[in-house]
Protein backbone atom coordinates (compact mmCIF):
# COMPACT_ATOMS: atom_id res chain seq x y z
CA UNK A 1 0.00 0.00 0.00
CA UNK A 2 2.62 2.45 0.67
CA UNK A 3 4.91 1.54 -2.28
CA UNK A 4 1.54 2.68 -4.24
CA UNK A 5 1.22 5.83 -2.03
CA UNK A 6 4.59 6.89 -3.26
CA UNK A 7 3.71 6.30 -6.91
CA UNK A 8 0.82 7.81 -6.97
CA UNK A 9 2.50 10.88 -5.05
CA UNK A 10 5.09 10.90 -7.87
CA UNK A 11 2.74 10.37 -10.56
CA UNK A 12 0.58 13.49 -9.07
CA UNK A 13 3.67 15.81 -9.00
CA UNK A 14 4.20 14.56 -12.72
CA UNK A 15 0.76 15.99 -13.84
CA UNK A 16 1.62 19.54 -12.07
CA UNK A 17 3.05 21.01 -15.15
CA UNK A 18 -0.70 21.39 -16.17
CA UNK A 19 -1.29 24.33 -13.77
CA UNK A 20 2.52 25.19 -12.44
CA UNK A 21 2.27 28.00 -15.08
CA UNK A 22 -0.21 30.11 -13.98
CA UNK A 23 0.78 33.32 -13.02
CA UNK A 24 1.14 34.49 -9.50
CA UNK A 25 1.87 37.92 -10.05
CA UNK A 26 0.53 41.24 -11.87
CA UNK A 27 4.18 42.85 -11.31
CA UNK A 28 4.67 45.53 -14.66
CA UNK A 29 8.12 44.47 -13.72
CA UNK A 30 7.18 41.09 -15.05
CA UNK A 31 7.31 42.14 -18.35
CA UNK A 32 11.27 42.13 -18.18
CA UNK A 33 13.77 38.87 -18.95
CA UNK A 34 12.18 35.42 -17.99
CA UNK A 35 9.97 37.73 -15.12
CA UNK A 36 10.07 37.93 -11.17
CA UNK A 37 12.27 35.51 -9.98
CA UNK A 38 10.93 33.09 -7.57
CA UNK A 39 13.35 32.81 -4.73
CA UNK A 40 12.57 28.68 -4.70
CA UNK A 41 12.36 28.00 -0.68
CA UNK A 42 9.80 26.00 0.54
CA UNK A 43 7.38 26.47 3.47
CA UNK A 44 10.25 25.92 6.82
CA UNK A 45 12.62 28.75 5.20
CA UNK A 46 10.26 31.13 4.14
CA UNK A 47 9.98 32.85 6.76
CA UNK A 48 13.31 33.04 7.58
CA UNK A 49 14.23 35.10 4.56
CA UNK A 50 14.81 32.23 1.99
CA UNK A 51 18.12 30.98 3.56
CA UNK A 52 19.08 27.14 2.71
CA UNK A 53 22.23 26.79 1.32
CA UNK A 54 23.84 25.82 5.05
CA UNK A 55 20.51 24.27 6.61
CA UNK A 56 20.44 20.88 7.10
CA UNK A 57 17.66 18.10 8.98
CA UNK A 58 15.95 15.21 8.30
CA UNK A 59 12.47 17.15 9.19
CA UNK A 60 12.22 19.12 6.65
CA UNK A 61 12.63 19.34 2.77
CA UNK A 62 15.76 21.93 1.58
CA UNK A 63 15.41 21.67 -2.27
CA UNK A 64 17.60 24.65 -2.57
CA UNK A 65 20.76 22.69 -1.55
CA UNK A 66 20.52 19.20 -2.84
CA UNK A 67 23.34 17.97 -0.38
CA UNK A 68 21.15 17.86 2.41
CA UNK A 69 18.76 14.88 1.08
CA UNK A 70 21.05 12.74 2.89
CA UNK A 71 19.75 13.96 5.97
CA UNK A 72 16.45 12.16 6.01
CA UNK A 73 16.64 9.09 7.83
CA UNK A 74 15.54 5.73 6.89
CA UNK A 75 12.06 5.59 8.41
CA UNK A 76 10.78 8.95 6.69
CA UNK A 77 9.01 10.13 3.76
CA UNK A 78 9.04 13.89 3.42
CA UNK A 79 6.00 15.62 1.45
CA UNK A 80 6.17 19.44 1.48
CA UNK A 81 3.32 21.12 -0.12
CA UNK A 82 2.87 25.06 -0.62
CA UNK A 83 0.36 28.07 -1.50
CA UNK A 84 1.22 31.62 -1.51
CA UNK A 85 -1.47 34.48 -1.74
CA UNK A 86 0.11 37.94 -2.26
CA UNK A 87 -1.91 41.36 -1.99
CA UNK A 88 -0.04 44.52 -3.73
CA UNK A 89 0.23 48.22 -4.39
CA UNK A 90 1.72 49.96 -6.82
CA UNK A 91 2.48 53.64 -7.02
CA UNK A 92 3.58 56.26 -9.39
CA UNK A 93 3.20 59.77 -10.07
CA UNK A 94 0.35 60.20 -7.46
CA UNK A 95 -1.80 57.07 -8.65
CA UNK A 96 -2.10 53.67 -6.43
CA UNK A 97 -3.05 50.33 -7.22
CA UNK A 98 -3.82 47.55 -5.15
CA UNK A 99 -4.44 43.85 -6.55
CA UNK A 100 -4.49 40.69 -4.89
CA UNK A 101 -3.30 36.94 -6.65
CA UNK A 102 -2.99 33.66 -4.93
CA UNK A 103 -1.97 30.13 -6.62
CA UNK A 104 -0.43 26.83 -5.72
CA UNK A 105 2.99 27.16 -5.14
CA UNK A 106 5.58 24.24 -5.35
CA UNK A 107 5.22 20.31 -4.22
CA UNK A 108 8.03 17.89 -3.62
CA UNK A 109 8.88 14.54 -1.80
CA UNK A 110 11.72 12.95 -0.42
CA UNK A 111 12.83 9.94 1.58
CA UNK A 112 16.19 7.58 1.91
CA UNK A 113 16.91 5.61 -0.73
CA UNK A 114 19.51 3.16 0.51
CA UNK A 115 21.74 3.97 3.46
CA UNK A 116 23.49 7.53 3.27
CA UNK A 117 21.78 7.90 0.02
CA UNK A 118 18.70 10.36 0.36
CA UNK A 119 15.95 10.93 -3.04
CA UNK A 120 14.51 14.45 -3.59
CA UNK A 121 11.44 14.99 -6.36
CA UNK A 122 9.15 17.81 -6.85
CA UNK A 123 7.73 20.72 -8.97
CA UNK A 124 9.15 24.54 -8.46
CA UNK A 125 8.85 27.62 -9.84
CA UNK A 126 11.63 29.24 -11.50
CA UNK A 127 10.02 32.81 -12.58
CA UNK A 128 6.18 34.32 -12.96
CA UNK A 129 4.95 36.72 -16.20
CA UNK A 130 1.60 38.47 -15.54
CA UNK A 131 1.18 42.27 -16.39
CA UNK A 132 -1.45 44.77 -17.78
CA UNK A 133 -1.78 48.19 -18.14
CA UNK A 134 -2.52 51.20 -20.42
CA UNK A 135 -0.34 54.90 -21.42
CA UNK A 136 -1.42 57.13 -23.14
CA UNK A 137 -0.02 60.18 -24.48
CA UNK A 138 0.67 62.67 -27.30
CA UNK A 139 2.86 61.62 -30.27
CA UNK A 140 2.59 64.44 -32.74
CA UNK A 141 -0.07 66.74 -34.28
CA UNK A 142 -2.61 66.16 -37.02
CA UNK A 143 -2.54 67.70 -40.32
CA UNK A 144 -5.34 70.43 -39.14
CA UNK A 145 -3.06 71.07 -36.33
CA UNK A 146 -4.78 69.09 -33.61
CA UNK A 147 -2.21 66.56 -31.26
CA UNK A 148 -2.51 62.93 -32.07
CA UNK A 149 -3.39 61.11 -28.34
CA UNK A 150 -1.77 57.71 -28.24
CA UNK A 151 -3.01 54.64 -26.11
CA UNK A 152 -0.96 51.74 -25.65
CA UNK A 153 -2.00 48.84 -23.96
CA UNK A 154 0.66 46.28 -22.61
CA UNK A 155 -0.23 42.83 -21.31
CA UNK A 156 1.15 39.23 -20.71
CA UNK A 157 1.47 36.32 -18.67
CA UNK A 158 3.55 32.68 -18.36
CA UNK A 159 5.76 31.72 -16.74
CA UNK A 160 8.91 29.15 -16.47
CA UNK A 161 8.90 25.86 -14.12
CA UNK A 162 10.97 23.25 -13.29
CA UNK A 163 10.54 19.38 -12.19
CA UNK A 164 13.07 18.23 -10.56
CA UNK A 165 14.65 14.75 -9.49
CA UNK A 166 17.37 14.87 -7.00
CA UNK A 167 20.08 12.80 -4.86
CA UNK A 168 22.03 13.39 -1.62
CA UNK A 169 25.06 11.15 -0.47
CA UNK A 170 26.81 11.51 2.97
CA UNK A 171 30.32 10.32 1.71
CA UNK A 172 31.70 10.85 5.15
CA UNK A 173 30.63 12.09 8.88
CA UNK A 174 31.01 15.38 7.87
CA UNK A 175 30.98 15.50 4.20
CA UNK A 176 27.98 15.44 2.02
CA UNK A 177 27.15 16.46 -1.73
CA UNK A 178 23.89 15.97 -3.87
CA UNK A 179 22.60 17.11 -7.21
CA UNK A 180 19.06 17.68 -8.63
CA UNK A 181 18.60 17.64 -12.42
CA UNK A 182 16.12 19.39 -13.88
CA UNK A 183 13.18 19.53 -16.39
CA UNK A 184 13.13 23.41 -17.61
CA UNK A 185 9.93 24.37 -19.29
CA UNK A 186 8.16 27.68 -19.55
CA UNK A 187 6.33 29.78 -22.20
CA UNK A 188 4.61 33.50 -22.55
CA UNK A 189 2.86 35.96 -24.58
CA UNK A 190 3.31 39.85 -24.46
CA UNK A 191 1.39 41.95 -26.23
CA UNK A 192 2.06 45.78 -27.17
CA UNK A 193 -1.18 47.56 -29.14
CA UNK A 194 -1.24 51.31 -29.76
CA UNK A 195 -4.46 52.64 -30.91
CA UNK A 196 -4.44 56.59 -32.09
CA UNK A 197 -7.31 58.90 -31.40
CA UNK A 198 -7.05 59.71 -35.42
CA UNK A 199 -10.16 58.44 -37.61
CA UNK A 200 -9.73 55.79 -39.14
CA UNK A 201 -6.71 55.55 -37.74
CA UNK A 202 -4.60 52.05 -37.66
CA UNK A 203 -4.30 49.25 -34.85
CA UNK A 204 -0.20 48.59 -34.50
CA UNK A 205 0.21 45.37 -32.36
CA UNK A 206 3.40 43.54 -31.49
CA UNK A 207 3.71 39.98 -30.19
CA UNK A 208 5.98 38.78 -28.49
CA UNK A 209 5.95 34.56 -27.70
CA UNK A 210 8.40 31.93 -27.05
CA UNK A 211 8.00 28.37 -25.97
CA UNK A 212 11.20 26.56 -24.45
CA UNK A 213 12.22 23.20 -22.31
CA UNK A 214 15.83 22.32 -21.55
CA UNK A 215 17.36 20.72 -18.70
CA UNK A 216 18.68 22.44 -15.63
CA UNK A 217 21.59 20.59 -13.42
CA UNK A 218 22.31 22.01 -10.14
CA UNK A 219 25.08 20.69 -7.76
CA UNK A 220 25.50 21.49 -3.85
CA UNK A 221 28.10 20.49 -1.24
CA UNK A 222 27.30 20.35 2.61
CA UNK A 223 30.66 20.45 5.49
CA UNK A 224 28.98 20.08 9.00
CA UNK A 225 31.71 20.70 11.67
CA UNK A 226 30.83 20.39 15.57
CA UNK A 227 32.25 23.31 17.72
CA UNK A 228 31.51 22.10 20.80
CA UNK A 229 28.81 20.10 22.49
CA UNK A 230 26.39 22.95 22.13
CA UNK A 231 26.93 23.80 18.43
CA UNK A 232 27.13 22.93 15.56
CA UNK A 233 28.45 24.77 12.50
CA UNK A 234 27.69 23.78 8.74
CA UNK A 235 28.55 25.29 5.44
CA UNK A 236 27.64 24.88 2.12
CA UNK A 237 27.79 26.02 -1.80
CA UNK A 238 25.92 25.66 -4.62
CA UNK A 239 26.84 25.48 -8.91
CA UNK A 240 23.94 25.59 -10.98
CA UNK A 241 24.89 24.84 -14.42
CA UNK A 242 23.96 27.90 -17.07
CA UNK A 243 22.93 26.49 -20.41
CA UNK A 244 21.13 27.60 -23.52
CA UNK A 245 17.46 26.73 -23.71
CA UNK A 246 15.92 24.65 -26.44
CA UNK A 247 12.60 27.57 -28.21
CA UNK A 248 12.51 30.48 -30.45
CA UNK A 249 11.69 33.66 -29.83
CA UNK A 250 9.50 34.92 -31.99
CA UNK A 251 7.97 38.66 -32.31
CA UNK A 252 4.80 39.29 -35.08
CA UNK A 253 4.10 43.43 -35.81
CA UNK A 254 0.40 43.43 -37.08
CA UNK A 255 -0.65 46.87 -38.84
CA UNK A 256 -4.87 46.99 -38.62
CA UNK A 257 -6.76 49.45 -40.60
CA UNK A 258 -10.15 50.20 -38.89
CA UNK A 259 -12.15 50.90 -41.33
CA UNK A 260 -11.27 48.48 -43.80
CA UNK A 261 -10.73 45.47 -40.92
CA UNK A 262 -7.81 44.37 -42.98
CA UNK A 263 -4.38 44.17 -41.53
CA UNK A 264 -0.44 42.89 -42.63
CA UNK A 265 1.63 41.48 -40.66
CA UNK A 266 5.54 40.97 -40.36
CA UNK A 267 6.94 37.96 -38.25
CA UNK A 268 10.78 37.75 -37.04
CA UNK A 269 12.17 34.50 -34.99
CA UNK A 270 15.17 34.46 -33.22
CA UNK A 271 16.50 30.94 -32.98
CA UNK A 272 17.78 29.54 -29.62
CA UNK A 273 16.84 33.09 -27.92
CA UNK A 274 16.98 32.24 -24.15
CA UNK A 275 19.77 30.82 -21.78
CA UNK A 276 19.74 30.73 -18.24
CA UNK A 277 22.86 31.47 -16.23
CA UNK A 278 25.41 30.10 -14.07
CA UNK A 279 24.62 30.69 -10.66
CA UNK A 280 26.93 29.56 -7.35
CA UNK A 281 25.80 30.10 -3.64
CA UNK A 282 27.38 29.99 -0.71
CA UNK A 283 26.32 29.89 3.16
CA UNK A 284 26.32 28.94 6.82
CA UNK A 285 24.26 27.83 9.80
CA UNK A 286 24.64 27.62 13.23
CA UNK A 287 22.78 25.27 15.34
CA UNK A 288 22.99 26.19 19.28
CA UNK A 289 21.54 23.87 21.68
CA UNK A 290 19.08 21.97 18.96
CA UNK A 291 16.81 24.59 19.44
CA UNK A 292 18.51 28.01 17.95
CA UNK A 293 19.82 27.94 14.23
CA UNK A 294 21.24 31.14 12.87
CA UNK A 295 22.14 31.16 8.63
CA UNK A 296 22.86 33.53 6.34
CA UNK A 297 23.62 32.98 2.53
CA UNK A 298 24.81 34.58 -0.73
CA UNK A 299 23.86 34.06 -4.16
CA UNK A 300 25.64 35.11 -7.44
CA UNK A 301 23.45 34.73 -11.05
CA UNK A 302 25.80 35.20 -13.87
CA UNK A 303 23.47 37.77 -16.06
CA UNK A 304 25.65 39.65 -17.30
CA UNK A 305 26.95 37.03 -19.93
CA UNK A 306 23.78 36.13 -21.33
CA UNK A 307 22.23 37.96 -24.44
CA UNK A 308 18.31 38.90 -24.92
CA UNK A 309 16.32 39.21 -27.93
CA UNK A 310 15.65 43.02 -28.62
CA UNK A 311 13.74 44.48 -31.04
CA UNK A 312 15.70 47.32 -33.16
CA UNK A 313 13.13 49.71 -34.41
CA UNK A 314 15.84 52.15 -36.56
CA UNK A 315 16.81 48.91 -38.20
CA UNK A 316 13.87 46.95 -38.20
CA UNK A 317 15.55 43.72 -36.97
CA UNK A 318 14.78 41.52 -34.16
CA UNK A 319 18.04 39.89 -33.03
CA UNK A 320 19.68 38.58 -29.80
CA UNK A 321 21.88 41.65 -27.86
CA UNK A 322 24.13 41.95 -25.36
CA UNK A 323 23.90 44.65 -22.55
CA UNK A 324 19.81 43.85 -21.14
CA UNK A 325 21.54 41.51 -18.69
CA UNK A 326 23.47 42.47 -15.21
CA UNK A 327 24.80 40.38 -12.74
CA UNK A 328 22.51 39.41 -9.88
CA UNK A 329 23.70 39.76 -6.27
CA UNK A 330 21.47 38.27 -3.30
CA UNK A 331 21.97 38.28 0.55
CA UNK A 332 19.70 36.48 3.19
CA UNK A 333 19.94 36.03 6.78
CA UNK A 334 17.43 34.13 9.38
CA UNK A 335 16.67 32.62 12.12
CA UNK A 336 14.56 29.86 13.60
CA UNK A 337 13.97 30.09 17.25
CA UNK A 338 12.35 26.06 19.10
CA UNK A 339 12.11 27.21 22.76
CA UNK A 340 12.85 23.44 23.64
CA UNK A 341 12.04 20.50 21.34
CA UNK A 342 11.92 18.21 24.41
CA UNK A 343 9.39 20.28 26.49
CA UNK A 344 5.68 18.96 26.50
CA UNK A 345 3.68 22.02 26.17
CA UNK A 346 3.01 23.24 22.88
CA UNK A 347 4.22 27.09 22.72
CA UNK A 348 7.72 26.06 23.30
CA UNK A 349 7.39 23.65 20.75
CA UNK A 350 6.28 25.65 17.77
CA UNK A 351 9.13 27.41 15.55
CA UNK A 352 9.44 30.96 15.86
CA UNK A 353 10.85 32.74 12.79
CA UNK A 354 12.82 35.95 11.03
CA UNK A 355 14.41 37.28 7.88
CA UNK A 356 15.72 39.89 5.95
CA UNK A 357 16.88 39.55 1.96
CA UNK A 358 18.05 42.06 -0.82
CA UNK A 359 18.65 41.49 -4.16
CA UNK A 360 20.04 43.65 -7.21
CA UNK A 361 17.92 43.48 -10.41
CA UNK A 362 18.63 41.18 -12.90
CA UNK A 363 17.53 43.16 -15.85
CA UNK A 364 18.14 46.97 -17.55
CA UNK A 365 14.72 49.48 -18.37
CA UNK A 366 16.66 51.36 -21.31
CA UNK A 367 19.66 52.25 -20.13
CA UNK A 368 18.37 52.17 -16.22
CA UNK A 369 19.12 49.30 -14.15
CA UNK A 370 15.53 47.62 -13.11
CA UNK A 371 14.14 47.89 -9.28
CA UNK A 372 16.00 46.26 -6.22
CA UNK A 373 14.27 43.94 -3.93
CA UNK A 374 14.24 44.38 -0.35
CA UNK A 375 12.21 41.35 1.76
CA UNK A 376 11.40 41.15 5.27
CA UNK A 377 9.77 38.12 6.99
CA UNK A 378 8.14 36.33 9.84
CA UNK A 379 6.08 32.94 10.30
CA UNK A 380 5.68 30.08 12.71
CA UNK A 381 6.56 26.33 12.33
CA UNK A 382 3.54 24.88 13.73
CA UNK A 383 3.77 21.30 15.01
CA UNK A 384 0.68 18.85 13.83
CA UNK A 385 0.02 15.86 16.73
CA UNK A 386 -2.77 13.35 16.08
CA UNK A 387 -2.88 9.62 16.81
CA UNK A 388 -0.80 8.37 14.67
CA UNK A 389 1.59 11.10 13.60
CA UNK A 390 3.35 13.73 16.06
CA UNK A 391 6.58 15.08 13.30
CA UNK A 392 4.19 16.82 10.76
CA UNK A 393 4.18 20.58 10.35
CA UNK A 394 2.11 23.53 9.38
CA UNK A 395 4.51 26.81 7.88
CA UNK A 396 2.92 29.95 8.14
CA UNK A 397 4.87 33.34 7.33
CA UNK A 398 4.10 36.95 6.12
CA UNK A 399 6.84 38.40 3.94
CA UNK A 400 6.52 42.41 2.76
CA UNK A 401 8.71 42.83 -0.36
CA UNK A 402 9.67 46.37 -1.75
CA UNK A 403 10.89 46.88 -5.55
CA UNK A 404 11.78 50.29 -6.22
CA UNK A 405 13.93 51.90 -8.40
CA UNK A 406 15.16 55.92 -9.14
CA UNK A 407 12.09 57.29 -10.94
CA UNK A 408 10.13 53.70 -11.18
CA UNK A 409 7.32 52.63 -10.02
CA UNK A 410 7.19 51.62 -6.67
CA UNK A 411 6.18 48.07 -5.62
CA UNK A 412 4.96 46.74 -2.18
CA UNK A 413 3.98 43.67 -1.63
CA UNK A 414 2.48 41.27 1.29
CA UNK A 415 2.83 37.73 1.04
CA UNK A 416 1.05 35.06 2.97
CA UNK A 417 2.79 31.48 2.96
CA UNK A 418 1.24 28.60 3.75
CA UNK A 419 2.88 25.05 3.84
CA UNK A 420 2.14 21.39 5.23
CA UNK A 421 5.31 19.28 5.68
CA UNK A 422 4.03 15.70 6.10
CA UNK A 423 6.24 13.94 7.93
CA UNK A 424 5.53 10.00 8.47
CA UNK A 425 6.93 7.17 9.47
CA UNK A 426 5.66 5.13 6.98
CA UNK A 427 9.38 2.45 6.25
CA UNK A 428 9.20 1.28 9.95
CA UNK A 429 8.54 -2.23 10.55
CA UNK A 430 5.80 -3.43 13.40
CA UNK A 431 6.60 -6.39 15.33
CA UNK A 432 3.84 -7.70 17.41
CA UNK A 433 4.93 -10.25 20.42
Amino acid sequence: MKKRIIVSLLLGMALLPSNAQVSTTLSPYSQYGLGVLSDQSLGFNRGMGGVAYGLRNGKYLNVQNPASYAAVDSLTMLLDVGVTGQMSNYKEGGKSLNTKTGNFDYAAASFRLIRHVGLAVGVIPYSNIGYSYKHTGTIGSASDGAKTTATQTYSGDGGFSQFFLGAGWQVTKNLSVGANISYFWGKYTKDIEMVTSETNANIETMTYKASVSSYKIDLGVQWMQPLNDKNLLTIGATVGLGNKLSGDADLTMMNTNTATSTGEGTTFTVDKAFSIPYTFGAGASLLHKNSLTVAADYTLQKWASIDYPLFNNAAGTYSLQSGYYKDRHKVAAGLDWQPNPQARKFLKLVHYRMGVSYATPYYKIGTQDGPGELAVSAGFGIPIYNSWNNRSMLNISAQWVRSTGCDLIKENMFRINIGLTFNERWFAKWKVD
